[in-house]
C-alpha cells in the first residue's frame, strides 16, 4: 500500500521551504511492494519512522493486514508506536489509543507489548519481544528493526518468511553489525539473486542530501542554513569516531580481503581456453591509421577468427570488454552459454598499447563473429565510452551495454558475479596465472567488492602492469550473458566484396572510408 499524498513530496528545495512529510529515499521505501524488502541504513535517520506511515494505513484498511513489529529493545518499540500513533492522527484514521499488555512465550516469561487497534477494519499494529516462537500462530505483515541485533536473526527470518507464503510481506531494517553478521549476508544473498526480494542502501550522506537536516531544523524549529548543517555533519561524524563507516557510511566492520578465494577460482578453472596476447610498439602508433588497419586486419585473420570460426554456431554468446590505452590491458573475454544455461570462457584477448582506432576493428571482428550474439557489455568510464559507444551504434545499444563501473554497480552486480561462479553457472575459466591473479585482486573496499587502485606486475618479465583487466571482462561478460535482449543476431553479411577489414589497394574509390567497411547485421 503506497502512502497518502501527505507524505508525497520533492526533495527539500532552497530557503526556508519544508520538506515533505517523507523524504525522498523514505519514499522510495514505501513505494517499494516487494514481497520481502531489507534496508541497510545509517543511525537515526527516519526509516522506522516512514515504515510506520505506511503500516498505519495497512492496518487502517479493511483489506489490510495486521502489523507485527519486532524490534531489539522495548525502547524502540514504544517509539515506533508512538510514530505509528501520530500517523494515525495524521491521516485522521479511526484508531484506538495505545495499549499496553503482556504476552506469555513459551517459557512462561511474561514480556510486555504495545498495541493499536483499527475499531473500522478489525486489523492492529502489535510491537512483540525478538524471540522466533511469539510469530508462530500470527498472520501479517512483519517489520524485524535493527535486524542485525536480534539474538536469534536466524530463527526471526524463519518464522517470518512464512508470513510470504499467504501473501503478507516481510520487512527488514537495519545498521550494519560486521560483515559476518546474518544481516549482511541477507543483503548479498538477495544482490546475488539466491533470495528473492529488494535491497535498498541509505547512507548518512545521501540522507542529508535529501532533506535529513531540514527536517532536524523543522523539529527544533530553527531555520536551516548550509552553514548549520556542515556544522552538525561534521559533528555527527565526530561523535561516531572510527565507527562512522558502520554506523554512517553503510559499511560493515572488517570488511576487506581478496573476494574472491583462489580455491573456488582454481575449482573453475580449465584446460585449453585460448587466451591472445598482442603488445604494439610505440612506432606502431605513429603509422597512418589506413596502414595500421591493414596490419591489424592481417593478424585478426591469423589469431582470431580461426578460433572463432569453431565456436558452436547454435549456441548463444556474449562478450565483455575493459579498456584501456596505455600502461593497463583492454581485454574482451568471451562467453558461450552451454545447454545446461553455464557460461563458459571459449576466448580471452588481451590488447597492450594499441591504438582507439585498432581497438575498435579488434573488438568488431569478435563480437560479429560470435554465433548468436546475445549482448556485449563494455567499460564506458574515461575514454573506454567512446569505444563502448562505436560498438553500440554499431551493434545497437540495446545490444551493447555501455556500463560505467561505480560502487553502486560494483555492489549491486559483484556478489551475483560471485554467486555464479560458486554455484558453477560461470566456469571454464582459463588456467592461467595472470587471469587467477586478477580475479584474485578484487577485493571488498569499504565493504563494495571492486578492483583497487593499485597495479601489479603482468609476470611474463615485461614492464607491462595488470589492473585486474581480465576480471572485470569476465565480470561485464557474465553481466551481458544474464540480460533480456530480444532476440540474437543470427550473423552479418557484408555490404562489399571485400573483409570487413581490408583497406588494401583495388579498383574501388576512397578504399580507406568507413563506409566502405560497413557491415549489417540479419
Amino acid at each position: 500500500m503506497s502512502a497518502d499524498p501527505l507524505v508525497v513530496g520533492t526533495s527539500s528545495g532552497g530557503g526556508d521551504a519544508p520538506p515533505p512529510a517523507l523524504l525522498p529515499y523514505q519514499q522510495r521505501w514505501v513505494a517499494d511492494q516487494a514481497q520481502l524488502k531489507v534496508a541497510e541504513k545509517s543511525r537515526r535517520v527516519g526509516l522506522t519512522w516512514g515504515e510506520a506511515s505506511d503500516d498505519v494505513l495497512i492496518a487502517a484498511s479493511r483489506s489490510g493486514s495486521n502489523v507485527f513489529y519486532i524490534s531489539a529493545t522495548q525502547d524502540m518499540a514504544l517509539e515506533y508506536i508512538e510514530a505509528c500513533a501520530l500517523w494515525a492522527r495524521a491521516f485522521d484514521l479511526a484508531a484506538e489509543a495505545i495499549e499496553e499488555g503482556i504476552f506469555v512465550d513459551e517459557g512462561d516469561r511474561a514480556i510486555k507489548t504495545y498495541k493499536i487497534d483499527f475499531p473500522k477494519s478489525g486489523k492492529r499494529i502489535m510491537a512483540l519481544s525478538s524471540r522466533p516462537a511469539n510469530l508462530r500462530g500470527k498472520q501479517g505483515v512483519i517489520v524485524i528493526d535493527e535486524a542485525a541485533f536480534a539474538p536469534d536473526l536466524a530463527g526471526l527470518l524463519k518464522a517470518a518468511m512464512a508470513m510470504i507464503m499467504w501473501g503478507d510481506k516481510v520487512r527488514i531494517i537495519s545498521t550494519h553489525n560486521g560483515d559476518t553478521n546474518l544481516f549482511n549476508e541477507l543483503v548479498n544473498d538477495i544482490r546475488a539473486g539466491r533470495r528473492g526480494g529488494s535491497v535498498h542502501r541509505i547512507t548518512f550522506a545521501e540522507a542529508v542530501r535529501e532533506g535529513l537536516f531540514r527536517r532536524v531544523c523543522l523539529r527544533r524549529g530553527e531555520r536551516w542554513t548550509q552553514e548549520a548543517e556542515d556544522a552538525w555533519v561534521a559533528s555527527v561524524r565526530k561523535f561516531y569516531g572510527d565507527d562512522a563507516a558502520e554506523e554512517l557510511d553503510v559499511i560493515p566492520a572488517q570488511g576487506g580481503g581478496a573476494y574472491l578465494p583462489i580455491a573456488l577460482i582454481e575449482a573453475r578453472m580449465t584446460d585449453g581456453v585460448p587466451i591472445v596476447r598482442q603488445r604494439w610498439t610505440n612506432e606502431f602508433g605513429l603509422l597512418p591509421e589506413p596502414v595500421r588497419a591493414v596490419e591489424v586486419s592481417a593478424w585478426c585473420d591469423e589469431k582470431l577468427v580461426p578460433i572463432l570460426e569453431t565456436l558452436d554456431p547454435q549456441r548463444v554468446h556474449g562478450f565483455g570488454g575493459d579498456f584501456a590505452r596505455v600502461g593497463d590491458l583492454s581485454v574482451i573475454t568471451a562467453l558461450e552459454e552451454s545447454e545446461h544455461l553455464v557460461n563458459r570462457v571459449v576466448l580471452v584477448v588481451e590488447l597492450a598499447n594499441c591504438p582507439y582506432a585498432q581497438q575498435q576493428q579488434i573488438f568488431r571482428c569478435v563480437a560479429q563473429r560470435l554465433p548468436r550474439l546475445r549482448a556485449g557489455a563494455l567499460d564506458a568510464n574515461g575514454n573506454g565510452g567512446q569505444l563502448a559507444e562505436y560498438m553500440a551504434d554499431f551493434f545497437g545499444h540495446n545490444r551493447i551495454l555501455q556500463i560505467h563501473l561505480t560502487e553502486k554497480f560494483y555492489s549491486e552486480q559483484m556478489p551475483r558475479f560471485k554467486a555464479h561462479i560458486e554455484d558453477g553457472t560461470l566456469d571454464g575459466l582459463p588456467r592461467d596465472s595472470q587471469c587467477r591473479d586478477d580475479l584474485r585482486a578484487i577485493e571488498k573496499i569499504n565493504g563494495v567488492p571492486k578492483i583497487p587502485k593499485a597495479r601489479t606486475q603482468a609476470g611474463d618479465g615485461q614492464k607491462l602492469q595488470r589492473h585486474g583487466d581480465f576480471a572485470i571482462s569476465l565480470f561485464l561478460a557474465d553481466h551481458a550473458m544474464r540480460q533480456d535482449v530480444a532476440g540474437v543476431c543470427t550473423g552479418f553479411e557484408a555490404v562489399f566484396k571485400s573483409s570487413p577489414f581490408d583497406v588494401g589497394d583495388d579498383d574501388d574509390d576512397d578504399s580507406g572510408n568507413d563506409a566502405r567497411r560497413a557491415m549489417r547485421m540479419f
